[in-house]
This record gives C-alpha cells, structure tokens and sequence, in this order.
C-alpha cells in the first residue's frame, strides 16, 4: 500500500489521520502514516506551541501535519465577548432549559469564562499558523476549504504542503487554482463538517477534474482496509480518517474526560448519525443523542452562524462532557461508527487496515481474467 503521496510526505502508507488528540497523531505517524493534529480545541497559543513541542519530540522524526479552521476572506469580527453580545437571549433560553431537561448538571467552575471554543475565530486560526510554522510540520489542512492566499505562500516558503476539503468538485478546482496542493475529498458520510455529496459520486468527480493537478485523498466512510483500496480503485491516492481514531486508547490520554464520548460510540450504529449546523453553525455530522434531538424539536430555535453558534453551545459542551451521560453526548462522528466496536490502540488499527487492503487487492487480482491466446 504506497501511493506517490509517500513520497511527497515521507510516510509509509497513504493513511492521513486528524486528530484532537496529539498523543494519536503521534501515535499514528510512528505507525508510518501522516498524524494532523486538529488545533481548534486550542484556545490559547502558548498551550498549542507546548503540544507541537511535545510532538516535534514524540514522533521519532517522523512527519506530521496541523488542520486549522480558517475561512479564505477575513472576516469582521471582534473579540468573544464582542462576538456573544450578538447571540438572542432566546438562544441562550433555550440551551439553559434543554440541559436542565436533560438532566445536565452545571460546572463547579468555568475556567474559560464559558466562551467556548475560540478557535473558529479567524484570527485564532492565524495564531495557529504562525505558531505552527515554526515547528517541523509537513502539512496544513484547513477545515474550511482554500486558507488565504498569504498563509499558502508562508506555508510554501516554509516547504509545508497545504491541504484543503471539499465537498463538490467546483470546490476542488477552487482549491486547486489557488495554489492548495492537496484535495481531501470529504463524501456525505463523514463526520464533522461534510457536504452532501456521497464519497462513491464524489471522489471521482473530483479525480477528474483536479486529480492530474494535484493529490486527492478520499474522507468518509473509511475505517477498514477494503474502503482504503475502495478509495483507490476510485482514483484517490490516499485516505483521511478521522472518526475512526476516537475510539483509540490513546484518545483518552489527551482527552482523559471521553470515556462517557467513547461509550456512546461503541453503542452506535451506522444509522445514528445525523448532519446538523448545532455544533458550529455550518452543516457538520454528529451523533445523534437527546441533545440532538431536542434541537430538532418545533420549539427549538434555528442554529446561529459561525462562529457564534460556538460560542453559544460552548459551555453546554463542556457541560455535557462532565456530567458522563452517553446519552446527551456532543460529539461530531461520520456513518463509520457502526465499524467503531471496540477500544484498541493506534498500531493495532494501522496493522489492521494494512492486512484488510492486502487482502482486497490480491481479492481483486484474483478476479483478473487472462486474455484468451
């Protein structure tokens, strides 16, 4: 299983994993693949600066990348305070009397002051750029689709290569034209903020169109060794996964609070999902959970813009975090977690999807008819 983005990424296989969790990506770009630590969680700078420290250190000189929430225009916006004076009083009615309904008790403290996750900022996500370029990354992956042309030419000049989702294939060639060298193609199923286009129509729409400009991989849907030769039969030159490593045990290292989230996920099937702007105001696929369904009630009210549906959801977030109900837990997850049975670590999952292509691809050789002679 090697694709010519080994050897643009000096990895060894064509396995690219997001990530919150920096003891994951490390995890997983000592197993040979690319591990991209998600930075959004990341409110302060300092505090990210410390964790690439540890993972320039923690990953056996081995490659890794950042993703970044980062829309390509710089938006008007101030700071969180400035930015929560825009939020109805409705809004934050209603999420006060659900938890309550829900039976989600309130924090002992509220260390970040309850703005929620600040990441989504623009300006945020600059911060973290800068702080990232100054480490040994290899990738920068923006959530949002193209960065802006300057944070290209600074990730270029850095020789990082910039990565960039999208969910049609007009989305792609935006990409691609402004000058992103890598294209996630991200199908319907994933989990966090996906399109509406399912991964089989989607990656080689965006192969033909952009696939001898750049590198595509395939998102959505991939948590076995035969998705991954799905994914290159399709044309795609690797794979992004994300959901599949929230179940690892090294998850919970980073996120000592997610054994209530990872419960809730081995429980789920394929089918309890659902796609929603409630965690940050643009469509993104979330476990469907009585959280979920009480924003999807009559009464409920229509979910804010990004970012201030963060910053309105922010301390209900944490809020349900701590109360250890599987049954009101947030968490962004794609239609694979059905596939999601069981806890394991990083380098049994890698080893795991590394037999299943190989016994695809000789499953596939052995279909081959010889010409007749």
């Amino acid at each position: 299983m090697r694709t010519q983005i080994c050897d643009r990424l000096g990895i060894e296989y064509p396995v690219v994993a997001f990530t919150p969790s920096e003891h994951v990506a490390a995890a997983v770009s000592r197993a040979g693949g690319l591990g991209v630590l998600g930075c959004v969680r990341f409110n302060d700078a300092g505090e990210l600066d410390q964790v690439l420290d540890w993972m320039d250190s923690n990953t056996d000189g081995r490659p890794y990348g950042v993703d970044v929430v980062m829309p390509n225009r710089m938006p008007e916006e101030g700071n969180a305070a400035d930015l929560s004076s825009h939020i109805p009083d409705e809004h934050r009615a209603f999420v006060e009397r659900t938890l309550a309904e829900l039976g989600v008790p309130e924090l002992d403290s509220h260390p970040d002051g309850g703005a929620g996750v600040l990441g989504w900022l623009h300006s945020v996500a600059r911060a973290h750029v800068d702080i990232a370029l100054r480490h040994r990354i290899s990738l920068i992956a923006n959530a949002l689709g193209s960065p802006p042309g300057d944070v290209i030419d600074a990730a270029h000049d850095a020789g990082v290569q910039v990565a960039a989702l999208a969910g049609r294939a007009s989305h792609a060639r935006a990409h691609v034209d402004r000058g992103v060298d890598i294209v996630v193609a991200q199908g319907y199923e994933a989990g966090g903020h996906t399109g509406e286009i399912g991964s089989m129509v989607l990656l080689p729409e965006i192969v033909d169109e952009v696939g001898s400009e750049a590198t595509v991989l395939a998102a959505g849907g991939i948590g076995s060794g035969r998705q991954i030769a799905a994914a290159l039969a399709l044309g795609a030159d690797g794979v992004w996964m994300g959901s599949y490593w929230l179940t690892t045990t090294e998850y919970l290292i980073t996120m000592s609070n997610s054994s209530t989230m990872q419960q809730a996920l081995l429980a789920a099937t394929s089918g309890d999902t659902v796609r929603t702007r409630i965690y940050s105001g643009k469509p993104a696929r979330l476990l469907k959970t009585r959280w979920t369904e009480a924003w999807a009630r009559p009464d409920a009210p229509s979910p804010l813009p990004m970012p201030l549906q963060n910053l309105l959801v922010g301390e209900a977030h944490a809020r349900i975090a701590a109360s250890r109900d599987p049954s009101v837990v947030a968490m962004p997850v794609g239609q694979i977690v059905g596939r999601m049975n069981a806890v394991r670590p990083v380098t049994e999952i890698m080893a795991e999807l590394i037999a299943g292509f190989d016994e695809a691809a000789d499953r596939l050789q052995a279909t081959r008819v010889s010409p007749a002679r």
